[in-house]
């Protein structure tokens, strides 16, 4: 999650689904070379990765999601908004079904412990262990 290489992602989905080079170089409107060098990029354009998304019926794009909320710190600007705040904002489901497999799998491999967790990721301790609950 902390170094997220599209490309790979792309490629893995690619042959998880076992399309033929003909079909993405049709649907992308590239060469054969082109499509097998977007599998070896670090990033590609958003366009492009628009078109991967609907292409394997994937949301790439929810692995930038996963990885700033996990590691975009937070601003000055959010913490003296935070405490002029009143009210309690209700936020359901921010957290993609990737961003918690990902958590659980460090405490359940023992590499993070629950208030490591809570700590680093500022995720509510009452969340973590709903989550945990449920597996």
């Amino acid at each position: 999650m902390k170094e997220i290489h599209i490309g790979n992602l792309i490629k893995s989905k690619v042959d998880e689904h076992q399309i033929p080079l003909e079909r993405i170089v049709k649907f992308l409107g590239r060469r054969e070379e082109e499509v097998e060098k977007m599998y070896h990029e670090k990033a590609i354009d958003t366009d492009i990765l628009l078109k991967w998304s609907k292409l394997l019926k994937f949301d790439f794009f929810r692995f930038y999601t996963g990885h700033l909320i996990l590691y975009a710190p937070t601003s000055r600007i959010d913490k003296v908004i935070k405490e002029k705040e009143t009210t309690m904002i209700f936020r359901k489901n921010i957290y993609t079904q990737e961003v918690k497999d990902f958590i659980l799998e460090k405490i359940k491999i023992k590499e993070m412990s629950i208030n490591d967790v809570i700590f680093r990721y500022k995720i509510p301790r009452t969340t973590l262990y709903k989550w945990l609950k449920k597996t």
